[in-house]
């Protein structure tokens, strides 16, 4: 990978690191999903008028981008209800890193060397070792929680995929993820009117502002996540952008100032490892 690009995804992490921090909010974790989401169509509206648009090409990408995106964020709903939220969201993100590898290697005919594959292991299992194993919890998630984030890692997973490949095929990466972002905002809005009627929209008045500002980190995390999709391997693109759980530790510890204990450190050294790997 090239050393611009490795760097501008590290900071592509951080920033998906500071918009989950900065989102602890006082609702309830569908409402600031839902949030967060509109936030996205709004940026997504905003920017549009300024951005080249997609290729036609690119289309059914970014309808299946959106529905993915849908998904994943239904099943991260359901993941936090059934499970530890601590360790149901690492479980869905250091999976997605390892399916998106097999997935590349196996069907789309990509060639990674030794040390990016050690790399993608180091930090996937680093991310896991989190969910395992941090707060001494192992154990804990079972059942309807396991099988709700190990769908989750799916739709991860499958985004990944779906919006490397439509990025590349639009021709015009940031109009496709604005266009993909108002899309699955509207998607999220028929959600919320079916599941829980006005009373959903009423709820979010309060954290307007924090979620407008997690989704200008949100939205600048993800876009140069799109753009790195076109200039170098989705897999490795995908498994360095889940560095992020490694500055959202650093977040806990030195900024918000929670106790981390020795597995979570374990972890954060191996997802360490993974990235000093992928510059070998």
């Amino acid at each position: 990978m090239d050393p611009f690009v490795f760097f501008a995804v590290l900071c592509a992490a951080a920033l998906h690191a500071a918009w989950n921090s900065a989102i602890r909010l006082g609702t309830d974790r569908a409402s600031a999903i839902l949030l967060l989401s509109l936030s996205h169509g709004v940026i997504g509206l905003a920017v549009l008028v300024f951005v080249e648009p997609p290729a036609p090409q690119s289309y059914p990408w970014l309808v299946a981008s959106a529905a993915l995106h849908l998904g994943y964020q239904l099943f991260l709903v359901q993941a936090y209800a059934h499970g530890d939220l601590s360790q149901a969201y690492p479980l869905a993100r250091g999976s997605a890193p390892m399916i998106v590898t097999l997935v590349s290697v196996a069907f789309l005919g990509v060639a990674l060397s030794a040390s990016d594959l050690l790399a993608t292991l180091l930090i996937s299992g680093g991310i896991l070792t989190m969910a395992l194993l941090g707060g001494g919890r192992a154990g804990r998630l079972r059942g309807k929680a396991l099988a709700w984030a190990l769908g989750t890692a799916c739709f991860t997973a499958g985004y990944t995929l779906v919006d490397g490949l439509g990025a590349r095929a639009s021709g015009a990466p940031t109009g496709y993820l604005m266009w993909m972002f108002v899309l699955n905002s509207l998607g999220m809005i028929v959600w919320a009117l079916v599941a829980r009627g006005p009373s959903a929209f009423a709820v979010l008045r309060p954290s307007l502002g924090i979620g407008l500002a997690a989704g200008v980190l949100s939205v600048g995390s993800y876009w140069i996540a799109i753009w790195a999709f076109t200039q170098a391997p989705i897999a490795l693109v995908a498994a360095l952008r889940e560095s992020s759980i490694l500055f959202a530790l650093l977040i806990a510890a030195f900024v918000i100032g929670e106790k981390v204990d020795r597995y979570r450190w374990l972890a954060g050294g191996l997802i360490a490892a993974g990235v000093v790997a992928m510059r070998l």
